[in-house]
């Protein structure tokens, strides 16, 4: 009996142990990245690197962000016309997709698919060089990889999402009218008047705020993972997981601190 208590006790700590670990882990893990990206802003980035890369972040990804916009839409009109139809009735239906598009689906769905495109691409791409030895070529030539490589998909992310989220959120409520119209009999002009009512310049802001932070997270993992790349082509695959799963992780966890500062 009294071994099988000490086994408990062993076990507990244990798990306790492998639990503080984890939080230690992650609290260290986030001071790296913050010191990585505070590096990076007085990196000092030439024009044209920045501009490549706002190419790359801000107009190629915006097939994937309207495909994934127009779902949102669609996924905002069904389940507040589930939700509310008995209650309020179909005439608040733009002004309920409105709110529910801007302040929370439509910054975080469009923050979670650049995290799978464009982080896992950067954590790729800069893991591939780092192990390639090509970063450390430029530190060998007296170029610093933090002005030519990392900066520049940093700001590019930082300034590109918001612009994805407004363009998102347009073709989110373009595509919910459409349903609205179309599926439920609803007029065109009923779903926009809605949009008046209880409308709050609040809710503009915190989208935006929002992209901006979740843009900021997924170039930051993106470059942070893939610097510190090691174990050659698994080393890059390994960087590449941790840079998505990290982002969606800190996203979501953004999403909830700046709602609850904000509202």
């Amino acid at each position: 009996m009294a071994q099988a208590d000490a086994t408990d006790i062993s076990s507990f700590d244990a798990f306790a142990l492998s639990i503080g670990k984890f939080i230690v882990d992650g609290i260290s893990e986030f001071g790296h990245m913050m010191a990585f990206m505070w590096s990076s802003f007085f990196a000092k980035p030439k024009f044209s690197s920045i501009a490549e890369q706002l190419l790359f972040v801000g107009v190629r990804s915006m097939p994937i962000c309207l495909l994934a916009s127009v779902f949102t839409g669609f996924i905002a009109t069904w389940q507040v016309h589930y939700l509310a139809k008995d209650m309020v009735g179909l005439q608040y239906l733009g002004m309920m997709v409105l709110k529910v598009v801007v302040s929370e689906l439509g910054p975080t769905l469009i923050g979670l698919v650049l995290a799978g495109r464009i982080g896992a691409k950067v954590a790729a791409e800069v893991g591939t060089m780092r192990v390639t030895e090509q970063l450390d070529a430029l530190t060998c030539l007296s170029l610093d990889p933090m002005k030519y490589i990392i900066s520049p998909r940093i700001i590019a992310a930082f300034v590109m999402t918001p612009a994805l989220f407004i363009y998102g959120s347009i073709a989110a409520i373009v595509s919910s009218q459409l349903i609205a119209t179309f599926v439920f009999d609803l007029h065109a002009g009923t779903f926009y008047n809605s949009m008046k009512l209880m409308f709050n310049i609040n809710d503009i802001y915190m989208g935006l705020v929002k992209s901006f932070i979740f843009g900021g997270i997924t170039g930051l993992t993106g470059c942070y993972y893939g610097y510190f790349t090691t174990g050659g082509a698994a080393g890059v695959g390994e960087s590449t997981r941790n840079a998505v799963v990290s982002a969606s992780v800190m996203i979501l966890a953004a999403n909830l601190m700046v709602s609850n500062a904000m509202m």
